[in-house]
């Protein structure tokens, strides 16, 4: 019979150690996919908390800047015609909230601090103004009631003579003007004080440039507040898109390599127990010239080390 040699490769010190180094490399394949995903949601998450937390808001307050402002003119305007204290009251309190607000803004977003108080020292000079317009003007003739009409009479004449030129007009062309000169009630208002009160025609352009300073600044601060929400909303739609091409490439990569190492780390395992079977069945069928080739350590070539001692003990036997 011819000599028959089997090689028993087992690399390692233990067939368990092997098999737990096979899982280890297996899970740690999945490691790139998991960090990956966790930036790609922390980041994602860091800019919606930004949109949430800081630029909506941002954007809304200087929204409401704007309309505080707004009603703060509407109560001066209301108190040169009337002279009513309820007035000077609705004024400070307007002005009140939009130092809130203006607050509230630098406290959330320390890169508008340099335009929050700008508005800040545009409303503190409007409130100087309209108190020393307050404290200097004069009662203008008759009373309150007259100086309404007097208001009324004048916005009055201006809506004659728009219906007087009416027929040299479309409809949609007198629509549009109806509309602003409703929409100009406050402006007769303020002209016509002006008209009655020295004092009044002296305040009216000062207090009128550091409103519009503050209703400016307002105003940029909620177009610069928008454009980073749309920013950011930009950012949040291509961190989306990177993050499925990437996650789908890795997640790919790491299906294959996980595949590859599990081919082949079981075949060093399960090969050597192929030739121990092999030698065995040549055994069993009366061929004991056998030999071993053995390399490494661990319990597979321990275990053909006992088989090799039994083929012998049985040849001796025989």
């Amino acid at each position: 019979m011819e000599l028959k040699s089997f090689k028993i490769l087992a690399p390692g010190n233990s067939l368990r150690r092997r098999v737990g180094y096979s899982l280890a490399l297996v899970r740690l394949v999945l490691v790139p996919v998991i960090l990956l995903a966790v930036y790609y949601l922390f980041t994602m998450g860091l800019i919606v908390d930004r949109i949430v937390n800081v630029d909506a808001p941002v954007t809304n307050l200087a929204e409401q800047i704007s309309v505080e402002m707004l009603d703060a003119r509407r109560a001066e305007r209301s108190y040169f015609l009337l002279r009513d204290a309820e007035y000077l009251k609705a004024n400070q309190q307007a002005l009140q909230r939009l130092k809130q607000l203006a607050d509230k803004v630098a406290d959330l977003s320390s890169q508008e601090r340099p335009r929050t108080m700008l508005i800040l020292q545009n409303v503190r000079l409007y409130e100087q103004e309209f108190g020393d317009a307050v404290a200097l003007a004069r009662e203008p003739g008759g009373s309150a009631i007259e100086r309404a009409q007097q208001v009324v009479r004048a916005y009055e004449e201006n809506l004659n003579d728009l219906l007087k030129a009416a027929h040299h007009k479309t409809r949609a062309q007198l629509i549009d003007s109806l509309r602003n000169q409703v929409g100009s009630f406050d402006t007769e208002i303020t002209r016509t004080m002006e008209a009655g009160d020295p004092t009044l025609r002296q305040a009216a352009p000062a207090l009128q440039n550091s409103s519009e300073q503050v209703l400016q600044g307002a105003s940029e601060l909620e177009a610069r507040s928008w454009e980073r929400v749309q920013y950011d909303h930009a950012e949040a739609r291509h961190l989306l898109y990177s993050a499925e091409w990437v996650l789908s490439i890795v997640s790919g990569l790491t299906l294959l390599l996980s595949i590859w190492i599990s081919f082949v780390l079981p075949r060093q395992v399960v090969k050597p127990l192929v030739e121990l079977r092999q030698a065995v069945d040549d055994a069993i069928a009366g061929n004991y010239l056998i030999d071993f080739e053995l390399r490494g350590q661990g319990e597979i070539v321990e275990l053909a080390k006992s088989v090799r001692r039994l083929i012998e003990h049985v040849q001796q036997t025989a």
